[in-house]
């Protein structure tokens, strides 16, 4: 037995944005042996290649970041801590909208009395809207 609910859902990163995030670094790595020259440009394609590097190493550590069953949920905190909050903790659940240079992008909101979860459609796989109607019809009464 696992312990996990059979009513469990899972949202889980797209496996295509991982592929892309080590395409990524591949890149970086290709671009800062050309510019080998330039010591400047091998630190800022270090640094870029380590950063995305350890993005992609998150989507592969830890690919579910938000779980729900009838018992509460299952979140991903820092790099692939899995953390559990009961129902009663959860203070609100909510989708909040961001636009910027033409941009526009939701965020699923989940907030505790003591922490806020955010995550990205990105993240989710999917629509933070559809995941948070979800959630709700997950939840108990």
């Amino acid at each position: 037995m696992t312990g996990i609910s059979p009513q469990t859902r899972q949202w889980r990163v797209r496996r295509g944005f991982t592929v892309l995030k080590g395409a990524g670094v591949l890149a970086f790595v290709v671009l800062g042996v050309v510019a080998a020259d330039d010591l400047r440009g091998v630190f800022l394609c270090a640094g870029a290649a380590v950063l995305l590097a350890a993005f992609a190493l998150r989507d592969v550590l830890a690919p579910v970041r938000l779980a729900a069953d009838d018992q509460g949920l299952t979140v991903v905190t820092g790099l692939s801590r899995r953390e559990r909050v009961l129902w009663p903790e959860v203070a609100h659940i909510r989708v909040g909208w961001n636009a910027r240079y033409g941009l526009r992008w939701e965020l699923l909101e989940i907030e505790t009395s003591e922490t806020l979860h955010l995550f990205s459609s990105h993240e989710l796989g999917g629509s933070c809207t559809e995941a948070a109607e979800e959630l709700f019809r997950i939840r108990p009464a």
